[in-house]
């Protein structure tokens, strides 16, 4: 596929919750070359496509002769309708898609872009084959998170953080803090902070304590 003279190259990266990190996207198309002013990013997914990089790179960046530069094919979409349905639109919009984890789609373009009948109709096979095996591998990742919170709740484990109870404090410190807040040498804010507690589990724990006094 032939690139216009005035074309640029963009970059889409995505994590789907905040707690994960951009970062190694980020250095993998910086090491394609692409200035950093053209990678658009999100943090967290949007419901379907409504994500605010994408949409404004979508519609206000690429133009034709364009190349648009992903890690993956489920960068695209939350499934494979959506997934057909950008690659439908880029297609149509003349913007050339790569997929850095599928090298075999880039060799396919360029052994054959030049076979516009063929490229069409084996690349549409290719493409079908991979947006399948994305959204497969999507439907595997749920349903490890979902059986391994069933497992969980099966053998009564709290999923999080431990609540905090009597037998995870010091016994010692606590029972000086204590006296020391009942003497009205401290405050309850003071004491609770001393301890690692929060106000929602702080009278809770006071009461556990009165209760083995």
């Amino acid at each position: 596929m032939s690139e216009q003279a005035n074309s640029k190259v963009f970059a889409y990266i995505r994590v789907s919750s905040k707690s994960q990190k951009l970062d190694r996207q980020m250095d993998e198309m910086l090491k394609q070359g692409i200035s950093p002013n053209n990678i658009f990013k999100d943090e967290a997914s949007g419901k379907d496509m409504d994500r605010i990089g994408y949409q404004y790179m979508r519609n206000q960046c690429l133009r034709t002769g364009d190349t648009l530069v992903i890690k993956s094919l489920d960068r695209l979409g939350r499934n494979k309708n959506d997934i057909k349905s950008e690659w439908a639109y880029y297609k149509d919009m003349g913007v050339r898609v790569r997929i850095l984890d599928m090298p075999m789609l880039d060799k396919f373009y360029s052994e054959h872009g030049a076979n516009k009948e063929l490229m069409d109709s084996i690349g549409n096979i290719i493409f079908e084959l991979m947006a399948w095996q994305a959204q497969e591998e999507r439907e595997r990742i749920k349903l490890r998170q979902a059986e391994g919170i069933a497992s969980a709740k099966q053998r009564n484990k709290h999923l999080g953080r431990p609540k905090a109870d009597l037998s995870t404090i010091d016994a010692d410190k606590f029972a000086k803090g204590y006296a020391e807040w009942k003497a009205g040498n401290t405050t309850a804010v003071a004491f609770m902070t001393s301890i690692g507690l929060k106000k929602s589990n702080f009278y809770k724990v006071v009461k556990e304590y009165e209760q083995s006094l």
